[in-house]
């Protein structure tokens, strides 16, 4: 934990000048306070003793330029720390969120968003605190402990010993607190990430848990989550106000035996009452260091634990990484070919795909066909390099997509889901989104090839309508008609379609089919189709079985070859009623069972 802070330090190097110029403000702060007592002194010993008024009247502006001058310099350590920290904090969440950019599916498949958030947000801001304001706090109070030790000694060896008694108790309590405290608050920023996980699948999920009447469940899922966050926040408030009593009983007894053993002096006259008055004072200037850290320790254990958590993003390893000597071919003809691919998702024990070889030329269409849970979508996946293989190869020209640069590999290759993902922006914007160059007669004409241009037109506000966050004030036809025309737009040489006219009607699908018929024309199309007439269409049909290829051929091949995709074409397919399977075919003939 303690390491994680260090290293959450490098941020600052940026702002090392800022934060060179608080550890002098800290100096200032420090050096008015250690001047006060001095002053304090003279004024007792020299003024109230001789009754000089000269003296108390020198002594009493020396205490308010003191005061002032401390008073600015701790203005400036505030200022200048807090420009420091959140010029820290502020790379912190850039570097975050691009190592969450870079991360490969298979993290995101296993992080929350809520976890992810909550990292990017409050743990960012505690380790801010710790840089800015903890830090600061620390230096200074090592400035006051060393000068006030020093002073003390200089003072009055003996009585000085006497104070320093206080000191291995009070540290020790202070220790014990830390170590309590660490894990305590890793556990609490946990919870709460907890607590953001459910919130953020609520507020995405709204209108499922209202369609199904589930506020009451949803209500008691956050309940659950948030009474064990506020348990976690009771322990740790438990474990502070057990600690502090005793450092502040420690700190007392340090003061009154300094105090006895000081007037004793006083009395025998080995000591003034100025000297006994700044004593005493800078005792607590020794002992206010050591509350300092004490009150500051919650802040570094709560920060510690959420430099970890930072850490564990930016040190997670990238399991889809972009080899060193990538190459960035000029041009794509579209040539894909699969040898003998293996595909296991990172964290499970099963392989999803197993010996999968093909070949597809360039210009080729091609449909995948299978039960769910086949593995269609984890083939396509793997041509944009989605996902590395475990064994074989996918390649692309001939070249490995291992040895291509994943920008020259994804540019050049289309990808329209079944799950119609938008942004925030205008209509426009989302169309152009993988080519924010585009023109606006470019937008169009895309638009035009995805069947989406009318229905923009009659927006509000037409291409400039803003289509809300996840594209929810347009329907799921319309954010599927959006999303081709933005794979469209860049000009794919190799388009992937995952189901991706599932959301619209059949007349706007026949219709947007004409036209992408002639969008796949010269380019290599890998389509997972729910529509019997698109299947039918492609030049070649890969039928996936239990993450294997069983077969492969046109549609009147395998309809007349294969019992499997008999039965998965007359019974999964739409407008596939008229395809009667064939009186030779048994399903368990291909599969096993019936």
């Amino acid at each position: 934990m303690t390491t994680d802070l260090i290293r959450a330090l490098r941020f600052m190097r940026r702002y090392r000048l800022v934060a060179f110029l608080a550890v002098l403000a800290v100096l200032g702060a420090s050096a008015a306070e250690l001047a006060a007592p001095q002053l304090l002194k003279r004024i007792i010993d020299v003024g109230i003793t001789k009754s000089r008024t000269d003296i108390i009247l020198s002594g009493a502006f020396g205490l308010i330029g003191v005061a002032i001058v401390g008073g600015l310099a701790t203005f400036l350590q505030g200022y200048l720390s807090a420009r420091a920290s959140h010029g820290a904090a502020y790379d912190m969440r850039n570097s975050i969120f691009e190592k969450l950019q870079d991360l490969s599916f298979s993290y995101h498949d296993r992080a929350q968003t809520g976890q992810l958030i909550t990292r990017v947000t409050s743990d960012v801001d505690l380790v801010r605190e710790f840089v800015g304001g903890g830090l600061v706090q620390a230096i200074s109070a090592t400035i006051l402990l060393i000068g006030a030790a020093t002073l003390l000694l200089s003072m009055n060896w003996q009585l000085a010993l006497v104070a320093f008694l206080s000191i291995p108790a009070t540290i020790f309590v202070l220790v014990k607190f830390v170590g309590n405290l660490g894990p305590s608050f890793r556990s609490f920023q946990q919870r709460l990430a907890a607590l953001n996980s459910v919130l953020q699948e609520n507020i995405a999920g709204v209108r499922v848990v209202k369609t199904f009447a589930r506020e009451p469940y949803e209500a008691e899922r956050y309940r659950a989550a948030d009474e064990l966050l506020l348990q976690q926040g009771l322990t740790v408030r438990a474990t502070v106000a057990n600690a502090f009593p005793l450092l502040f009983s420690v700190g007392t007894l340090g003061v009154a035996l300094v105090t006895w053993v000081g007037a004793v002096q006083v009395i025998h006259g080995d000591l003034t009452v100025g000297e006994l008055v700044a004593f005493t004072s800078y005792l607590m200037l020794l002992l206010q260091p050591l509350f300092i850290i004490g009150f500051g320790a919650q802040n570094i254990a709560r920060a510690g634990a959420s430099a970890q958590r930072l850490f564990e993003i930016l040190d997670a390893p990238n399991e889809v990484a972009e080899r060193p000597d990538a190459i960035t071919p000029s041009s794509m003809d579209g040539l894909v070919e699969f040898r003998d691919v293996t595909l296991r998702y990172p964290g499970t024990t099963t392989d999803t795909l197993s010996g999968l070889s093909f070949k597809v030329e360039p210009g080729t269409a091609v449909a995948l066909v299978g039960a769910t849970g086949s593995g269609k979508t984890s083939v396509i996946n793997l041509i944009p390099r989605f996902y590395d293989v475990t064994a074989g190869a996918v390649l692309v020209d001939g070249n490995d997509v291992r040895d291509i640069t994943l920008d020259s590999l994804r540019s050049r290759i289309g990808v329209v889901m079944q799950d119609s993902v938008l942004f925030s922006g205008t209509v426009a914007e989302n169309i152009a989104y993988g080519r924010p160059d585009a023109t606006r007669a470019d937008i169009e004409a895309a638009a035009r090839s995805a069947e989406a241009h009318d229905f923009i037109v009659d927006l509000e506000n037409g291409y400039e309508t803003r289509v809300g966050e996840r594209g929810v004030k347009l329907s799921g036809g319309q954010r599927q008609r959006v999303a081709i025309a933005r794979a469209i737009l860049i000009d794919p040489r190799i388009l992937i379609m995952d189901d991706s006219t599932s959301s619209v009607d059949a007349r706007t699908e026949a219709a947007l089919r004409s036209r992408l018929d002639k969008l796949m024309e010269g380019r290599t199309t890998f389509i997972i189709a729910q529509r019997l007439s698109t299947v039918r269409k492609a030049d070649t049909i890969l039928l996936v079985d239990d993450g294997r290829l069983v077969a492969q051929g046109t549609h009147a091949e395998l309809i007349a070859d294969n019992c499997l995709y008999a039965e998965i074409a007359a019974s999964q397919l739409v407008g596939s009623e008229s395809i009667p399977v064939p009186d030779h075919c048994n399903l368990t003939d291909e599969r096993g069972e019936q």
